[in-house]
């Protein structure tokens, strides 16, 4: 590994001249030219763009030419006077719209170019054109019309990251019917948790997926789901056995779409083409999407997104943000139960391509066939989406992925789901490529978007998030609701986002929404993680507010114990708990799933116990005395969400009594099966004591 500092400059910031290379330079410039603004630097811009949020997405609504069936009467409308008002501040009231159009109108554009390429453990490689995903989307339409689904109805799709997921997204939400997706791996409960809060008039599910070398079936699963919802229409895609007996009382997808697997229109089908999607215009704040909490806190929260909101800020972020552009190929590793897979969708919004990948990346090694880096080489895929845990065990492994594969077209790596660590960002520069640019990205499923990230207007700086997106107003406050830097605050945003979520499905009054978010700065939004902004205007996540240690008054962030511990070679992965106590101190543990030539295996006692000393002596090091844990946990894996989030508080809860089932869902776990070791070791050393 590469030793980095914290701050390390890896990528200047280009210069003014530069700026017309990129779409967002190019926005700006002409903000510049019509309303006398003169910005110095990215840092003006966005100061320029909270500033005057009604002029910014007026002009972001121009600039990517949002169709409208009716105009819009106000910008900003707030519930109260004043246009910052929050929550309940209206975008766009009176525009009616529908986001399903301005997909299609993109696909429409490619033509027979491709515009997603799928790559599957279960079902191998295939490759769509603007046409063929178009007729598809009109094929899943007519089914959906024909079982009776109409603007408000829910549609699930319990399905893996594949051309016909994407295929029902667009097909549903033209309909103005509402789309959300659990991905397969998730067992029964989780999914009825989710979706049984929402009545669902249709279900679109596979028959099992290959993941790595397991061959996994759904069947028992499907059975129990729908047993649990009769009401709800069964459409089954036999995704992993093509000859597979379909249940009765379910259709089969080819029945549902009166096509065959390769879209050929069959016999009991009439022939539908892309000419006949149709589209319900509805109004901005129309539900589109319901994306789910993590369930890490009890069931997970159905969060609902509007039509016009997750359009235009995806326009923004896509378009400028993200500077990509029609024809470019992205890479996006996520589940189809992650926000991540909704925003990398809109990839299409801009005309850009997708590289759908479905199964295990670290089979059948960390560097085999199906990693990440051998998908985006073999598919020459210019931008990549993925995990920061991923990075960070690409790195602490040894790889180096730009000498194993030709990684020269990707010019940008964005990563998320955890903090990025500053020898984690200087191995991407040394060992992937290193002119690309690298953005470290933090935001949620609360907004489908980011908070905090990187640009093409922004410099690289080691183990930081170089900026806040355009008309994002972040900032980081302290108990009293004020500004500061150089600490840990509390990350806030001060004025509306059009993402912002309408409401929580069956939330009455809005209460589980105003306690999220609300509860502690009147009007004021709170997400829940501490920020720290560096006297760069740079940004760093030191982890959750209310995963915060407390050892005699001295306040630990998480995220500093990780920063320090992840590169150790001994190292798989690290959580850290503290436990309170009338003395307050409290007892510090320190859980380590240990490593062992680059892969997570047995040590021997020995070998554990100078681990042990070398993980106690760089914390006294490095931190300081108050930051050595009292015990020193070595388990099999660190409890994570398949998307790599760290589950501190909901572990620490139920070691100290509660039933897991009600803090923490199993089924979004990463390793479900290591839940009652983990637990029962720290139990043991926690009564010891």
């Amino acid at each position: 590994m590469h030793n980095f500092e914290m701050g390390a400059l890896l990528r200047p910031a280009p210069p003014k001249s530069e700026w017309t290379q990129s779409r967002m330079g190019r926005f700006l410039t002409r903000v510049e030219q019509e309303t006398g603004q003169t910005f110095s630097d990215y840092e003006q811009a966005w100061q320029w763009s909270i500033d005057n949020l009604e002029d910014f997405w007026t002009r972001i609504w121009n600039e990517f030419e949002i169709i409208t069936h009716a105009p819009y009467t106000a910008v900003l409308e707030a519930p109260v006077s004043g246009n910052d008002a929050m929550p309940g501040a209206r975008w766009f009231p009176g525009a009616r719209l529908n986001f399903g159009e301005h997909m299609v109108r993109a696909i429409r554009q490619q033509g027979e170019a491709i515009v997603l390429t799928s790559r599957s453990q279960t079902n191998g490689s295939s490759e769509w054109s603007g046409h063929r995903l178009l007729d598809e989307i009109a094929r899943i339409q007519k089914g959906l019309v024909s079982q009776g689904v109409g603007t408000g109805d829910r549609v699930v799709g319990y399905l893996p990251n594949i051309p016909e997921t994407v295929a029902a997204y667009i097909a549903t939400v033209s309909l103005g019917a509402i789309w959300c997706s659990v991905p397969p791996e998730m067992g029964p409960q989780s999914v009825l948790d989710r979706i049984a809060q929402l009545d669902p008039s249709l279900i679109i599910s596979i028959d099992g997926y290959t993941w790595g070398a397991k061959k996994i079936s759904r069947s028992a699963e499907l059975a129990r789901i729908r047993a649990e919802l009769p009401t709800m229409t069964s459409v089954l895609l036999p995704y992993a056995d093509p000859e597979c007996e379909i249940p009765a009382g379910a259709l089969s997808y080819a029945e549902f779409t009166g096509a065959d697997a390769n879209g050929v229109a069959t016999q009991a089908g009439s022939a539908v083409s892309g000419d006949d999607i149709t589209f319900a215009a509805v109004a901005f704040e129309h539900p589109l999407v319901i994306l789910f909490s993590s369930g890490t806190t009890g069931k997970p929260k159905a969060i609902v997104h509007c039509h016009g909101g997750i359009l235009i800020e995806h326009f923004k972020v896509i378009g400028l943000q993200f500077d990509l552009s029609p024809g470019e190929k992205t890479f996006w590793f996520t589940t189809t139960g992650w926000m991540v897979w909704t925003l990398s969708i809109s990839t299409l919004l801009v005309g850009g391509g997708l590289v759908l990948m479905d199964g295990d990346p670290n089979w059948p090694a960390l560097d085999g066939e199906w990693s990440q880096w051998a998908i985006v080489a073999e598919t020459k895929a210019t931008y990549m989406v993925t995990g920061s845990a991923y990075l960070g065990a690409c790195a602490h492994a040894g790889l180096t992925p730009g000498k194993t594969w030709d990684l020269r077209n990707v010019r940008e790596i964005q990563c998320s789901g955890s903090p990025l660590a500053a020898d984690v960002a200087g191995w991407v520069y040394a060992e992937v490529n290193p002119d690309l640019l690298l953005a470290p990205t933090s935001g949620g499923t609360d907004i489908c978007s980011g908070f905090l990230g990187g640009g093409p207007l922004t410099g690289v700086y080691a183990g930081e998030m170089a900026c806040r997106p355009l008309g994002v107003a972040v900032d980081s406050w302290d108990e009293a609701g004020h500004s500061i830097a150089g600490a840990a605050g509390e990350l806030v945003c001060t004025k509306p986002m059009p993402s912002m979520p309408v409401f929580f499905w069956g939330d009455t009054n809005n209460e589980r929404y105003l306690a999220s978010y609300f509860d502690t700065y009147p009007g004021i939004w709170r997400h829940g993680d501490w920020l720290v902004r560096t006297p760069r205007d740079t940004w760093v996540i030191t982890g959750r507010s209310d995963a915060t240690l407390n050892r005699g008054g001295v306040r630990l962030g998480t995220a500093e114990f990780y920063a320090i511990l992840d590169p150790l070679p001994g190292v798989s992965d690290s959580m850290v708990l503290h436990f309170e106590d009338e003395g307050g101190m409290g007892k510090l543990v320190l859980l380590v799933a240990p490593r062992k030539g680059g892969i997570t295996g047995e040590l021997a006692a020995d070998e554990l116990a100078a681990l042990e000393k070398t993980l106690r002596t760089t914390i006294r090091t490095e931190l300081s005395p108050r930051h050595v844990p009292d015990f020193v946990v070595f388990v099999p894996s660190i409890p994570r969400t398949s998307t790599g989030k760290r589950l501190e508080i909901p572990l620490k809860r139920i070691i100290s009594g509660a039933v897991s089932g009600t803090v923490i869902d199993v089924g979004a776990l990463a390793h479900p099966e290591h839940l009652d070791t983990i637990v029962e070791s720290v139990r043991a050393v926690l009564k010891g004591a």
